[in-house]
């Protein structure tokens, strides 16, 4: 069967799904919690005069519990969003300038291979003449406390550092981090889209005082999040970056949608209860996985650190090729180059250059997420798939 043949039948049938880091399906338990709120318990949970408003403010206050449990906090500590974007950007905006105008603290200290809203949003307070610090990365992706310690004084309001990389799927070490940044009377903020619902979060234990949440990547539905702001001391404030009528304790104005924040709290649930389990599932997937790629592709290596990682990331070069002609080859797979956020974006990506690689490494680079619905069969498919595109793709260089 020739090449363009063989393309064309891929066509006719779903490619395996490897992009669980850019977003995942809604669960179906998901779904079926949803759908009553859009259309027999349709109330606004803002409508404090009748049953259908009294309806909807206890689904919301319940969701707000499940996704408090998953992360050691009190549902009152949970403020509803439109996704981790926006979380992010209330976050960093927020306590900056509020710091800044009440107690003088004009510095942010965030890491060079953050989320790209996290980096707008610190590039937007340099522009107010914020002074912004970006940590490098090591090697394996991860940041060095102790280089902390040198940007560290009484002039830093924040700390914005990302629980789990949304590229190379690495995990920091927040609560050191936090511990350190404390000790000068910082606040502590983390993006945990990619961590929430997949490693054990503990705000407490932990030293967070602001994390940043999404429904869209724990199996929930698009378009809501959320904030954890600390109610308890040392408590939280920020200052809001929307006007209205004052819902979510005047945070975050604007009506709550109940049946996405319902499908939130579903997921959250979930995740809570079935964590453990899928994560020792999927971790010897993806172990299987990068043993069959890097036993039938010569060269290649994992970006990232190893063993501190989440168990549904790779993120892999193989050197010689570039990341898009590979993708193309595998059109019986969806798999990505780097952050869906920023596709369509020009440039490549900023989390690989940060580890140091160059830019013939970072070109030649693709990111394979395993999650929840991935199976045996699946993974042993994509490795076979893999392994035969790079063949034929260097088997056609080596003859042009």
């Amino acid at each position: 069967m020739s090449d363009e043949t063989r393309s064309q039948g891929n066509r006719h049938r779903e490619p395996i799904y490897l992009d669980y880091q850019a977003t995942t399906p809604t669960d179906p338990r998901v779904v079926d919690a949803m759908l009553p709120w859009f259309t027999k318990d349709f109330g606004n949970p803002h409508s404090a005069e009748h049953k259908f408003g009294w309806d909807a403010a206890e689904a919301v206050d319940r969701a707000r519990e499940a996704i408090a449990a998953e992360i050691g906090a009190k549902g009152r500590e949970i403020t509803f969003t439109s996704g981790a974007t926006e979380s992010n950007n209330l976050a960093i905006k927020g306590v900056v300038r509020h710091r800044r105008e009440a107690e003088g603290r004009d510095r942010l200290v965030t890491v060079a291979s953050e989320h790209k809203c996290v980096l707008e949003s610190a590039a937007r307070l340099e522009r107010e003449g914020v002074e912004v610090v970006r940590l490098p990365i090591g090697a394996d992706g991860l940041v060095d406390p102790e280089a902390l310690d040198a940007v560290l004084d009484e002039r830093v309001a924040l700390v914005s550092v990302m629980a789990v990389n949304n590229e190379i799927g690495v995990i920091q070490p927040l609560a050191e981090i936090a511990a350190r940044a404390h000790a000068v009377g910082a606040w502590v903020h983390t993006d945990a889209a990619q961590a929430f619902g997949k490693i054990p979060l503990d705000v407490e234990a932990m030293g967070i005082d602001l994390m940043s949440l999404s429904g869209h990547k724990i199996y929930g539905p698009k378009g809501i999040g959320a904030l954890y702001l600390r109610r308890r001391k040392p408590k939280v404030a920020l200052d809001p970056l929307m006007d209205g009528g004052g819902q979510e304790r005047g945070v975050r104005s604007g009506t709550v949608p109940t049946p996405l924040v319902v499908g939130f709290g579903k997921a959250a649930a979930i995740a809570t209860a079935e964590r453990a389990a899928e994560a020792g599932r999927l971790l010897p997937l993806r172990d299987r996985l990068l043993a069959r790629l890097e036993a039938g592709i010569e060269g290649l290596s994992l970006n990232g650190a190893r063993e501190a990682r989440i168990a549904g990331n790779l993120n892999v070069t193989i050197p010689g090729l570039e990341g898009q002609e590979l993708m193309a080859a595998l059109d019986g797979l969806a798999v990505s180059s780097g952050s869906a956020c920023s596709s369509g974006a020009p440039g490549a990506s900023h989390v690989l250059q940060a580890l140091g690689l160059d830019p013939s490494k970072v070109a030649a680079s693709i990111r394979l997420g395993l999650g929840r619905f991935t199976t045996e069969e699946e993974v042993e498919s994509a490795a076979e798939q893999m392994v035969a595109a790079v063949k034929r793709l260097r088997e056609r260089r080596g003859a042009a």
